[in-house]
């Protein structure tokens, strides 16, 4: 439903270029919510607003519904009206709302309709049937000041889905919101996913919104896609970034010679009693470090970090044993990971926690090479 090949951005201001997108190749499939997570600065923004043009790339192309939306972007009259024609298929929701204040609620999921000629009343069962969608059925004469910040968000979803689209762009919806609103939003949006068939892009720094309602999820930095698939398939994925930030679990041996390792739990596998099963199956004592679980898509899923006592070797039975229960299974190196997290301590002194684990990202991914 959309794809993006080898797009590239770049802005020049006074003989400078700044590269906010390097060659993203991205492909969501139709009908699911795909996730794009990152720190700021990522190319997050960058990326969702060349989607739908209001950035024209530097190069590359963007296709949605099997429309080359590049090709649209010409000077031409006819261009622009056809470019026009495809935006009116692709519906944004925004970060800050964007609502007109001196509008009513109605009047506001109008604007759209208004812009495409589409007649009063037509316009007026259209934001009114829009409107009972969202559950603000009753809001339809109140104006944008009355409303919490929830409401006014659910007026902006409405206003998005005036033009019927195929396709549904969020650009941090969630961010400005409380944690309750943000999961009523967050519901809303997967159940308009389902009811009407759409396709859902959005952006976020927030693992809990991936983790909520996405399908499949991307991890951008410095402007390009670092990793990428279902969620499913990246918690299933030896040493992928994404699935340590979405259940991320630490803690350091209690002593020398013990093998630390990460076990990754899905589907029916996370209701199973491994962990006791292979204490008593081997007659060993296991420490559990760390643990993080949650529900993805309706399926618990979840991370622990065990410890066996003894070095690897004395350790690949039992950890072959947790390989045939359908866990993934890794040997966690805590040596390196004191030794990045001290580096990334140092280096993130005045910045947020947030921030700080992607400069801890940074420094790994540097130490490996």
């Amino acid at each position: 439903m959309i794809t993006t090949t080898d797009l590239t951005k770049v802005y020049r201001s006074r003989g400078r270029e700044v590269t906010a997108l390097d060659g993203v190749d991205l492909h969501v499939r139709e009908g699911e919510v795909y996730g794009v997570v990152g720190q700021s600065g990522a190319g997050k923004s960058t990326l969702i607003r060349c989607v739908n043009l209001l950035e024209r790339p530097t190069s590359g192309t963007v296709t949605v519904a099997g429309q080359d939306l590049t090709a649209l972007a010409g000077r031409g009259q006819r261009a622009g009206s056809a470019l026009r024609q495809a935006r009116s298929r692709i519906g944004m929701v925004f970060q800050h709302f964007n609502l007109l204040s001196s509008r009513t609620v109605r009047d506001n999921v109008e604007l759209p309709l208004e812009i495409l000629g589409v007649s009063g009343k037509e316009r007026t069962r259209k934001a009114l049937e829009l409107l009972d969608l969202v559950g603000l059925a009753d809001k339809a004469k109140a104006y944008p000041a009355q409303l919490s910040g929830g409401q006014k968000q659910r007026v902006g979803i409405a206003r998005a889905l005036a033009g019927d689209p195929k396709v549904l762009l969020s650009d941090e919806a969630t961010s400005a919101l409380d944690p309750e609103t943000t999961r009523s939003i967050l519901q809303l949006l997967r159940d308009l996913n389902r009811q009407l068939g759409l396709t859902v892009l959005l952006i976020t720094h927030e693992m809990d919104v991936v983790k909520t309602i996405c399908d499949s999820a991307a991890l951008m930095s410095g402007g390009r896609i670092v990793e990428s698939g279902s969620v499913g398939e990246l918690l299933a994925t030896p040493g992928s970034q994404l699935a340590q930030e979405l259940f991320p679990v630490g803690g350091a041996p209690s002593g020398a010679d013990r093998t630390v390792v990460d076990v990754t739990f899905q589907g029916e596998a996370a209701a199973k009693p491994v962990i006791s099963q292979l204490s008593r199956t081997y007659n060993i004592d296991i420490s559990i470090l760390g643990a993080a679980m949650d529900t993805v898509g309706g399926n618990q899923v979840g991370r622990m970090r065990i410890e066996l006592p003894g070095p690897f070797e004395e350790n690949v039975v039992p950890i072959g044993f947790l390989r045939e229960q359908g866990l993934q299974v890794e040997v966690a190196d805590v040596a390196y990971e004191a030794a990045g997290t001290q580096t990334a301590a140092t280096a993130a002194t005045a910045d947020t926690t947030d921030a700080a684990g992607a400069k801890k990202t940074a420094v790994l991914k540097e130490g490996a090479k």
